[in-house]
Order: C-alpha cells, then structure tokens, then sequence
C-alpha cells in the first residue's frame, strides 16, 4: 500500500497559557515547510483550553472551518448574529467567505478539548454561513457518520469536493475505506487503527490513495477526510 504516514510526534506541541495545541500542519508560530496540509485540508489543531478563557473575536476569510467538540462546551459568537454553544458530541463549520468576525470562549468550569480543522473552498468569496449538527459517533459505533459533504443533502453543506466521516470503531471491529475521490486522510482522534500494514495511533494520521479498510487494534475514534486529488 503506497502511503504517507504522519505520527502523532510528528506533530507541532504549543503551550501558552489557557491553550495547549498540537499541529498537524503548520500553523502559527509552528512552522514545517513539510507539513503544508494534504490537498484542500490545511489545519487541523488538537485544542485543549482552560476554563473561562478561549479565542476572542477575531477575523477569517475564504475557509471552511470545522470544529470537532470531544469534551466540554464552547461557546461561539460571530458577525453573522449567531451565538451558540457547541457541546461534545457536536460540530460546527463555519464558511467564512467574504469575511466573518467570531469568537470561542469556554465559559464553563472545565477544559474544551475540540479540534480545529481548515479546509481550503473551491469557492471563493461566497456569502460567510454557519451551520451546527450533532453527531455522535460513540451512540452508534462500528459505522460511518457523514457529518459535512460538497452535495446539498449532507448534514453540513460543505464548499469544497470533499467528505468528512467520523467512527467510533470498537476493538476488532472492520470498516471499509472506499474511496470516493483521489486523496484519502485518517486522523486517529483516540485509540489506534490498523490500515493495510500501517498501524497508527492517536494523534497520528495516514494518507493513501487506494481503498483498503481500517481495523480498530483498541477501542478508536476516527475522522476520514475524502479529499480531491488536486486543490481546486
């Protein structure tokens, strides 16, 4: 199996006081002219963030931003007049397009652990959305939950010709990984997954073309990013 395979401390570790994150790709001050991004997906950033702080307002253009929420709540404020809060077990893609001002803060007692993820659209300058689903992959494990997709009838509406999936898979368990588009991407959120003959553990992700299938060695979470072969 021809693959690209990303160990989890291959990763950017950054702690600034009420944030600890670990960078998939380059992002901020963590920079690896290796690590750019696979196709259209450009960040993906493993936040934890303390109690009663977060992202004040500030501004995004022309992205796709997905949030993944594992533990805790956010609470998101924009531009466009929405303030929701996004809990475990939610997401949240907000499409920036001509511009949008928004917030993150965690207003609670504990710490949000969520992900960040950025895909590049192959539209630009759209009218700036929001939209918000929950899907938790834990009340129905062993199966694929789509949770954004480029066809109007996915959950979450998203603008690029990309699918993203999320699983929980048991210990044992199988899944198919059959490729719909050119680039496939695994982020392993939890556990460890065997794909082919590559095992990867949490915070690690491989990149492949062909299909294959995903076998959880430990009890995993998962997201599947089916990404276009060029950027566009």
């Amino acid at each position: 199996m021809n693959a690209f395979l990303h160990p989890s401390d291959n990763r950017g570790h950054v702690k600034m006081g009420w944030l600890e994150s670990k960078h998939s790709f380059s992002f901020g001050s963590w920079y690896n002219p290796k690590l750019m991004g696979v196709s259209a997906l450009r960040v993906i950033n493993d936040d934890i963030i303390a109690a009663h702080n977060g992202f004040g307002t500030h501004p995004h253009d022309n992205m796709e931003i997905l949030t993944c929420v594992l533990d805790g709540t956010i609470s998101h404020r924009d531009s466009m007049g929405n303030e929701r809060h996004i809990s475990a077990g939610e997401w949240q893609l907000m499409s920036a397009g001509t511009g949008v001002q928004h917030s993150e803060i965690n207003n609670g007692d504990i710490p949000v652990h969520m992900l960040q993820i950025w895909i590049i659209p192959n539209e630009r300058n759209a009218e700036p959305r929001y939209q918000q689903i929950l899907r938790d992959p834990r009340e129905q494990p062993n199966q694929w939950h789509l949770i954004a997709g480029p066809n109007t009838d996915a959950p979450m509406h998203i603008r690029q010709n990309t699918e993203v999936k999320t699983a929980v898979i048991e210990q044992g368990q199988h899944l198919p990984l059959e490729a719909t588009q050119h680039i496939n991407y695994v982020h392993v959120i939890s556990g460890a997954v065997q794909i082919a003959e590559h095992k990867v553990e949490a915070g690690g992700a491989i990149a492949f073309l062909e299909a294959s299938q995903i076998e959880a060695l430990e009890d995993a979470q998962v997201i599947w990013f089916d990404l276009p072969e060029v950027q566009n």
